[in-house]
Parts: structure tokens; C-alpha cells; sequence
């Protein structure tokens, strides 16, 4: 194989040539070794300049770029694409991101973006043809996953709104991405408080299963009139700096979830994978710029790699629904399921509740006096 470049016999054309075939080729004498001198000077002398004389000549071959470049080669459209805080690789026959890179800081987890006036919509980035529509999630039975999660991107309006592109979204198990999936991006968060910088490198995967007969397949689901790819697993690679000055290694992880439902029982430690086997899994080099055989550390072995647990998960998850009621009843009903879960309120959510609830009445106040 040849690049398609006019330099692709630029290596046989220097005089270093023969000094690199033998550094690559030449038989080695074994330390001690006797009578393979002889057969290593018939090898340079005698059948080594036949073999390179044979190389450089299908080596110097007239190569056909210009001609098989005429018209152009096929484009898969995976280049890199970037956002205001993420980029992404798409994978245009699945419809989804093959995979999505984030940076997250406490500073850009703060802040008075809401995730209210955000939409998911097609990438406008992304050609029609190869984009998914809200539509193909529609009944569907599974709901739109984020990659890059909207909560990393307080900080910026826009930055938050590109998490709603459809380009940054897979079909995801409704259990595993408001439970797990959600615990994980939390978890991910969490970790701004103790690390100056995360990046996280998120995406799907369609792995193989083993058939009744013991062969391997590669099966999927897929949804809407676009062909949208279930994934039947997600994994999210992590790596932290304690600081910009630090002197300390790097901290990385890299974890596989099945796009199923994973109770409170599990923890995130069982889902951790070996950086190079989800490499192999995946066909991607994640962090190539990092030495990960000396110039990192496990992330579980320097920090907690603990996912908030049910009771603390579940108030977490009523406040913003708290915030979020538009109505006394659903305020009311957010409450009640929650002592229904045999969960009672915090003292915050108690004064949340009570400073919402007067604001609800406020406002149904008024509307019933520009009635009347």
C-alpha cells in the first residue's frame, strides 16, 4: 500500500535506505553464536541487494493519485467537528456521534444557563440526509441520551443549546439516562471540586454477542424512518489535572454501561475497563497526546469513583423538580412522591418548596384578577 502522495518513494530515494533495511531486516548474530557469519555475509553480499532491487522497483512504480483522486475519494464525514465546549466525530450510516470530547471546570458547571429554553434539533452542521430527526424518537421507546451532558455548560447559553443537537444524542435506555448514565455526569461534575480540569470522552458502542451456535454477531436495533443506531453499550473515558502547575500525574478512567437499566446496587467500579481494551472495542486512541503506560494514574485508586446513592440521588432530582413545577398540583405531586419513596425532605428543600409554593399562588392570584 502506498499513500497517495508523489513522496511515497521519497524513503527509497536516499542513501539511508540500505542502512535502514539492515537495521529492519538483517539477521542478527546471537551473542556467542558460531558459523552464522558466513550466512550473514552471503545474506548482505549475495541475496540482500537482489531484495532490494526487487523493492525499488515496485516501490518506484508511477503511483495513481492524481488519476484516482480525479473525482474525488468518498467522504464518511467523520472529521472533527467543534462546539463552544464540545467536539465530535459522526458516524453518518448510525446517525450518532462516534464520539464526543467535553472540558469541564467548576467555573463552567456555574452559572444561569437553563436547560428550559433548549430544544433538541437536528445539527445544522450535519447534512440532512445522514441527520437524525426528533421524530425517529418519537414512540420509539427509547429516549435522546446525551453525550456531552447540557449540565456541564451552565456557564454558556450557547454552549449548552449545542448539547441539544441531535449530533451529541443516542438512543438511550429512559432508566439508564435518567438514572446511572445521569449518576455518572454528576459524578463527573463532582470531580471539578477536587481537579482543576476533566475532560471526558463519551460515546456508544455496538458490541458483539455470542449465538446459541457459539459464533459472534454484531446486532442492533435501529428506530425511525432514519435508521438511528441503538447502541447496546455506552462508555465514558475520564481524565483529570489536579491543577495547571501541578507536578502530580494525570488521573484516567475509562468505563463501559450497557444501555439498560442499572439499579443503585451497582457500583461504577464493576464498569471499569482497561483503556487499551476499549480501545480495541471501539477502534479509537482516546487522549493520544498522553503517555498511559507511565504519565497517568487510576482514577478509582486517587479519587472515590463513588455515584451519589439513592436518598441523596433522589432529593437532588425532586429539587429540580421543584424548581422546575409550573402548577400547585405538580408541585404538590413532586412532594408526595417523594415521602411516597420514604424520603422527607431536607431542611433546603423544605424552604425551596415553601418559596415556591408562594410564587405558584402569586401568579394564580394575578391571572384570576386579569380575569375579573
Amino acid at each position: 500500500m502506498y499513500i497517495c502522495s508523489s513522496k511515497s518513494y521519497k524513503f527509497w530515494s536516499t542513501g539511508k535506505r540500505s542502512e535502514a533495511l539492515k537495521r529492519w531486516f538483517a539477521p542478527k548474530q546471537a551473542a556467542g553464536a558460531h558459523g552464522s557469519h558466513n550466512l550473514c555475509v552471503l545474506f548482505l553480499t549475495t541475496l540482500f541487494p537482489l531484495w532490494v532491487a526487487s523493492c525499488l522497483f515496485f516501490a518506484l512504480e508511477p503511483v495513481e493519485g492524481p488519476l484516482l483522486e480525479k473525482y474525488g475519494f468518498p467522504k464518511a464525514g467523520t472529521e472533527t467537528r467543534c462546539y463552544t465546549n464540545h467536539a465530535l466525530s459522526y458516524d453518518q450510516a448510525k446517525r450518532v456521534p462516534r464520539w464526543v470530547i467535553e472540558h469541564i471546570s467548576k467555573q463552567k458547571t456555574l452559572g444561569n444557563a437553563d436547560r428550559r429554553h433548549c430544544k433538541f434539533r437536528p445539527d445544522p452542521n450535519i447534512p440532512l440526509m445522514f441527520s437524525a430527526a426528533n421524530e425517529d424518537y418519537v414512540g420509539s421507546g427509547w429516549s435522546r441520551g446525551h453525550m456531552a451532558p447540557a449540565g456541564d455548560n451552565k456557564f454558556s447559553t450557547r454552549a449548552m443549546a449545542e448539547t441539544f443537537y441531535l449530533s451529541n444524542i443516542v438512543p438511550q435506555n429512559y432508566e439508564n439516562n435518567a438514572g446511572f448514565w445521569n449518576r455518572m455526569e454528576m459524578y463527573c461534575r463532582e470531580l471539578t471540586e477536587r481537579f482543576e480540569d476533566v475532560w471526558v470522552v463519551s460515546g456508544p458502542l455496538t458490541l458483539p454477542e455470542t449465538g446459541g451456535d457459539g459464533k459472534k454477531r454484531v446486532t442492533y436495533q435501529v428506530i425511525g424512518k432514519d435508521d438511528v443506531a441503538v447502541p447496546s453499550h455506552l462508555y465514558k473515558v475520564i481524565l483529570a489535572r489536579r491543577s495547571r502547575t501541578t507536578t502530580e500525574p494525570l488521573v484516567l478512567g475509562a468505563f463501559v454501561v450497557p444501555n439498560d437499566p442499572v439499579g443503585f446496587g451497582h457500583q461504577l467500579t464493576e464498569f471499569q475497563v482497561n483503556i487499551e481494551d476499549l480501545e480495541k472495542m471501539s477502534g479509537l486512541v482516546f487522549f493520544p497526546q498522553v503517555d498511559k503506560t507511565k504519565d497517568v494514574k487510576n482514577i478509582c485508586d486517587v479519587d472515590t469513583c463513588k455515584l451519589m446513592g439513592f436518598k441523596e440521588f433522589t432529593l437532588y432530582i425532586t429539587t429540580r423538580k421543584v424548581q422546575s413545577a409550573r402548577t400547585l398540583h405538580r408541585l404538590e405531586k413532586v412532594m408526595s412522591e417523594l415521602r411516597e419513596a420514604g424520603i422527607e425532605p431536607d431542611e433546603y428543600l423544605l424552604k425551596l418548596h415553601k418559596k415556591k409554593e408562594e410564587e405558584l399562588m402569586q401568579e394564580k392570584q394575578v391571572e384570576k384578577q386579569s380575569l375579573s
